[in-house]
C-alpha cells in the first residue's frame, strides 16, 4: 500500500475531513492570511524603526524589514494573480502592527527583539502547518512558504542573539504577543 501511495502525487486537500474547506477555499485562505501576516510584520518593523531606527540595532531591524517587505510583495502578487480577497481587517493590522512595533521598541531593544521572537515563533509554526497541507499541485506556493519560513526562523534567531530573553517581563510579553498573533491568524484566515 505504501508503495502504491507513493506513485500518486499528493494533492492539496487530499487529506480533508468532513467540514474542512475545499481545496480552492483552503488555498485562498492561506494566501489571505499570509498576506495579512506579512503586512502586519512589515508594520511591526516600521514601528520598531520609528523608535530604534537611529540606534545601532536599526540596521538589524532594517534587514528584517526588507525581508518582510519581500514576503509582502510576493503575497500581494498572489492576491492579484489568484483573485483572492484580502482580509477586511487590513486597517486594524495597519494600526495594530505599527503600535506593537513602536510600543515594544519604546520598552527597549530587548523588548523589541522579544516581540520579534514571539511573532516569528508563531509564524514559523503557521508556515510549517501550511507547507504540510500543500500538495505537489501547489509546489511553487509550498516552496515559497518554506523559503519565507526559513527567513522567519532567521529573524527569531536574530532576536535571541540580541538578548530578547533578557527583556523585562519576557515571558508575559512573549505570551501576550503570541496570543495576539494567533488571534490575528484565525481572524485573517476567515475575514
Amino acid at each position: 500500500m505504501t508503495e502504491e501511495k507513493s506513485k500518486h502525487p499528493k494533492r492539496t486537500g487530499d487529506n480533508r475531513l468532513p467540514g474542512d474547506p475545499d481545496r480552492e477555499t483552503l488555498i485562498k485562505r492561506m494566501i489571505r492570511v499570509d498576506h495579512a501576516g506579512e503586512y502586519g510584520a512589515a508594520r511591526i518593523y516600521e514601528g520598531q524603526l520609528a523608535v530604534l531606527g537611529k540606534q545601532p540595532v536599526g540596521d538589524t531591524i532594517r534587514h528584517m524589514a526588507e525581508q518582510e517587505q519581500k514576503h509582502l510583495d510576493a503575497f500581494e502578487r498572489l492576491i492579484v494573480e489568484r483573485r483572492v480577497r484580502p482580509t477586511v481587517l487590513t486597517p486594524v493590522w495597519h494600526a495594530a502592527g505599527f503600535a506593537l512595533g513602536a510600543a515594544s521598541a519604546a520598552l527597549g531593544e530587548r523588548a523589541a527583539m522579544a516581540c520579534t521572537v514571539a511573532v516569528e515563533e508563531v509564524i514559523e509554526e503557521h508556515y510549517a502547518h501550511q507547507a504540510e497541507q500543500l500538495g505537489d499541485d501547489e509546489s511553487e506556493l509550498r516552496e515559497m512558504i518554506e523559503e519565507f519560513r526559513a527567513e522567519e526562523l532567521e529573524h527569531k534567531d536574530t532576536g535571541l542573539e540580541h538578548d530578547a530573553e533578557s527583556a523585562p517581563g519576557y515571558r508575559l510579553l512573549s505570551e501576550a504577543v503570541k496570543a495576539g498573533s494567533r488571534a490575528a491568524i484565525w481572524l485573517s484566515t476567515r475575514y
